[in-house]
C-alpha cells in the first residue's frame, strides 16, 4: 500500500489546527564555532524547543540537495521523486499565470554579462519595478521561433517567467543557468530526441533576448531554469481531508501551494503581515502553511549577519502563533542555505513539533545541533506530515 493510498484511508476531518512554519534556508554551517542559528539571539524558539519534540529532516536523501519545490512537496507529504515539479510551473502559478496544456514555462533571472561571462546571476537584485520596464521591453520586441508565443511576466526583483506558446513543445530540457558567476552563459540542451526542437526555440530566444538588454547596466541577459507543462498532483483537501492556506510572499511558493490544493493568501513584503494574516483568517482554516523567505535571500547573498537578523526577527513572532493556540505547531526549513556555499545544500534541517501529546526530549534550543539529539532523530521530511496530522488528532488507526 503506497502513501498516498494510505493518507486517503486514515485521515479524516476534525476541528483541531495545524501551523507550519517554514523558514526557508535556515540551516547553516558555522563561523567562528557557530551557524547562523546558533549565533542568533532565539528565545522564543529555544523555549518552545523545551517543550517540544525535535530532530532534523532530509528533504529527500542524506547527501542530496533539493531544490525548494520537492523539499516543499516532502514537508507536505508528497513523495518529492515521484513528482517531479519544474521550478517555472511553480512561479507562473504563483503569479495567476494561465498556463495551458500546450505551453511551456520557465523560471528566469535577469544576470550580469561581462564579455561572455556571466558575473551576476541576479543582476544586484534589481527593484521590482525595473524588472517590469525590462519585461515589457523584451516583450515588445521578442519573436518566436518558428512563430511561437513568448511573453514574460515579471516576478520580485531579479526574477521573472517566460511562457513558450506552441504545438509540441517538450520540458524534457536542461537549465539554461551556470548555476554559478565567473562562468559563461549556457544554453538548454534536450534531455530527450523530442526536445530537440524545442531547445532550438529557447536557444534562440536566449541571444535574440540578450541582444536586445545589450544597453543595460545591470540586467543585460537572462537565465532560464525549471522548465515545465502544467503537472498533475492529488490535493491536500482528497488526500488529508484538510482545509490549507497558504501565507507567502513570493510568487514559486504561492504557486506550490495552489498546485497541492490550497488557498493562498495575499500578503504583503514584511514580515509582519505573514503572521497578521494567520491571526486574521485563524477561524477559516485547519492547516496553515507560513513561509518565510528573506533567510534564503540572506544565505544565497552569502550574508552571515542579515540571516541572523532575520532568524531574530523570525524569533519575536513566536509567541504570536503559540497564542493562537493550535493542536500542533512545527517550525522547521524546506532546505538548508549556508552562508559560505551561497546556496542549496544537503544538510538536514532543524526540526520542532510542538503539542500536547508530544514526547518531550532534552533538547533546550533550536539549532541544528541540538535538534540533532532530539527523540525524532534524523528522518525524511516526508513524514513531517502524518506526524503533523497524527498529534492533530486527524489519523484513524491502521489496520485490525
Amino acid at each position: 500500500m503506497d502513501r498516498e493510498k494510505i493518507a486517503k484511508e486514515l485521515s479524516f476531518k476534525t476541528d483541531s489546527k495545524i501551523i507550519l512554519l517554514v523558514i526557508d534556508g535556515l540551516g547553516g554551517l558555522p563561523r567562528n564555532g557557530k551557524t547562523e542559528l546558533e549565533t542568533a539571539h532565539t528565545p522564543n524558539l529555544d523555549r518552545l524547543a523545551a517543550q517540544s519534540v525535535c530532530g532534523l529532516t532530509d528533504p529527500v536523501f542524506m547527501g542530496i540537495t533539493p531544490g525548494s519545490g520537492p523539499a516543499h512537496l516532502a514537508l507536505f507529504g508528497y513523495d518529492p521523486t515521484k513528482y517531479l515539479l519544474g521550478r517555472g510551473i511553480l512561479e507562473a502559478i504563483g503569479l495567476d499565470i494561465e498556463v495551458g496544456k500546450e505551453d511551456l514555462v520557465a523560471r528566469g533571472n535577469f544576470a550580469t554579462l561581462k564579455g561572455d561571462v556571466i558575473v551576476d546571476r541576479r543582476a544586484g537584485r534589481i527593484p521590482t519595478n525595473v524588472n517590469d520596464k525590462i519585461c515589457q521591453k523584451i516583450n515588445a520586441s521578442i519573436q518566436g521561433k518558428d512563430g511561437t508565443g513568448i511573453v514574460l511576466y515579471p516576478g520580485k526583483e531579479h526574477r521573472f517567467v517566460v511562457k513558450f506558446s506552441g504545438k509540441g513543445l517538450s520540458d524534457e530540457l536542461s537549465d539554461a543557468d551556470p548555476q554559478k558567476e565567473d562562468k559563461p552563459r549556457a544554453y538548454t540542451e534536450p534531455l530527450s530526441p523530442g526536445a530537440t526542437h524545442t531547445a532550438e526555440i529557447i536557444n534562440a530566444f536566449l541571444d535574440d533576448a540578450t541582444a536586445i538588454l545589450h544597453d543595460e547596466p545591470k540586467a543585460n541577459t537572462i537565465l532560464l531554469r525549471g522548465f515545465s507543462k502544467y503537472p498533475s498532483i492529488p490535493s491536500m483537501k482528497e488526500l488529508y481531508k484538510l482545509s490549507p492556506v497558504a501565507i507567502a510572499n513570493y510568487p514559486m511558493y504561492k504557486g506550490l501551494a495552489r498546485l497541492v490544493g490550497m488557498d493562498v493568501l495575499s500578503v504583503g513584503p514584511h514580515m509582519e503581515e505573514l503572521f497578521s494574516n494567520a491571526e486574521k483568517h485563524y477561524k477559516d482554516y485547519d492547516f496553515f502553511y507560513v513561509h518565510v523567505k528573506k533567510t534564503d535571500s540572506a544565505g544565497e547573498d552569502g550574508n552571515f549577519e542579515a540571516k541572523v537578523q532575520v532568524i531574530e526577527e523570525v524569533d519575536g513572532y513566536i509567541p504570536r502563533l503559540l497564542a493562537l493556540q493550535p493542536a500542533v505547531l512545527v517550525v522547521t526549513s524546506d532546505h538548508s542555505t549556508p552562508c559560505q556555499i551561497k546556496g542549496h545544500s544537503w544538510h538536514p534541517n532543524p526540526f520542532l513539533l510542538f503539542s500536547s501529546t508530544a514526547q518531550v526530549d532534552h533538547v533546550t534550543r533550536f539549532s541544528e545541533r541540538d535538534c540533532a539529539n532530539g527523540y525524532l532523530g534524523r528522518f525524511h521530511a516526508v513524514f513531517a506530515m502524518p506526524l503533523m496530522m497524527a498529534h492533530a488528532g486527524k489519523l484513524k488507526k491502521f489496520g485490525a
